[in-house]
């Protein structure tokens, strides 16, 4: 725990710290997990949450875990979090079967197999996946009740999307989250159709800030975190040299999922070091510790589209362990 200030009962005030969960589809189920053991183990007395921004799958994380938090307590957004991916999963035999289709075609056209493609705009089962992904978003969560749940005793929330006309970031913060900005934040564009928000139409946020950092740095409560905590689902490296073409396509949407992210942690370590040096006084800007909670594991690329039930539930325990190591290594 940083140094603080002692106050009048001579007790040390909680680090404030800032969450940013990264997309990657079914991967992130990953995420659910972390969120899920964090949650549970929550010190106040330690850790104070100040924001929690998400990208893609890391929004419906990030989303869930704030909203479980601001209408009732940790173990509300624990329980939140993973419901919302218990019904995510791919649980009846027509759902299967589509799953077991776009992963299959995933795999043949990783693997340099022609694969028969149909854009998302001229097929009813994009449509129909984006509304029912809808649907169970607005089962767990009151959308219209966010504006009035914002405010200065809560985190920030902050969702990443890219605007495709401009080809920008974009990132909707606390009351600007709606289900549409959640959708399109997730909207891959060869699944699923574009979202228009803003006057342009936005797209999966894997393309832009993955996940959000910047807001969390300048966030609306005026705290700025004393520790930002990164939930990565891609690896920063790999051991083994990509060769095939499923490897080389793997590695490649890895490396670019990391890009945004990489600069901009890059941007908060270089902030670091200007305070260190007394080129910034400490009175305006805060030293930022980088804590990264990464998946850990090699999975193919294909399964970042697998909602099998196993599949899902095998990452959501992997996340569990590794946020109870990870509260173990803070002990140290």
């Amino acid at each position: 725990m940083s140094e603080r200030d002692a106050d009048a009962a001579g007790e040390s005030d909680p680090d404030n710290v800032a969450i940013a969960c990264q997309g990657g589809g079914s991967h992130t189920a990953f995420t659910a997990g972390v969120l899920r053991g964090l949650l549970r183990e929550w010190d106040r007395d330690r850790h104070r949450l100040v924001g929690i921004s998400g990208t893609s799958g890391g929004a419906f994380n990030a989303l869930a875990a704030w909203y479980g938090l601001v209408v009732d307590d940790e173990e509300r957004a624990a329980e939140l979090v993973t419901s919302l991916w218990a019904d995510m999963v791919a649980d009846d035999a027509l759902d299967r079967l589509a799953n077991e289709w776009v992963v299959g075609s995933a795999r043949a056209q990783h693997a340099g197999f022609p694969v028969f493609q149909v854009s998302p705009y001229f097929t009813a089962g994009s449509r129909r996946g984006q509304e029912q992904i809808r649907r169970i978003l607005e089962r767990h969560i009151d959308f219209d009740a966010v504006p009035d749940l914002c405010g200065r005793d809560v985190p920030d929330l902050v969702v990443g999307t890219v605007d495709v006309h401009a080809g920008e970031f974009d990132t909707f913060v606390n009351e600007e989250v709606t289900a549409d900005a959640v959708l399109a934040s997730a909207a891959i564009p060869t699944l699923f159709p574009g979202v228009h928000l803003r006057g342009s139409l936005h797209w999966d946020g894997l393309f832009s800030q993955n996940p959000p950092v910047q807001d969390l740095m300048t966030g609306t409560t005026g705290v700025k975190p004393d520790e930002l905590w990164v939930v990565q689902i891609n690896p920063q490296s790999v051991d083994e040299r990509p060769r095939t073409l499923a490897e080389i396509a793997d590695r490649r949407n890895q490396l670019s999922g990391n890009l945004s992210l990489n600069q901009e942690l890059r941007f908060v370590e270089q902030v670091n070091e200007w305070i260190e040096a007394g080129w910034l006084p400490e009175s305006e800007f805060t030293h930022t510790e980088i804590r990264r909670i990464p998946l850990g594991r090699q999975y193919d690329l294909a399964t970042k589209l697998d909602r099998r039930p196993s599949f899902v539930e095998s990452l959501v325990e992997l996340g569990e362990e590794r946020a109870e190591a990870f509260l173990a290594d803070l002990e140290r």
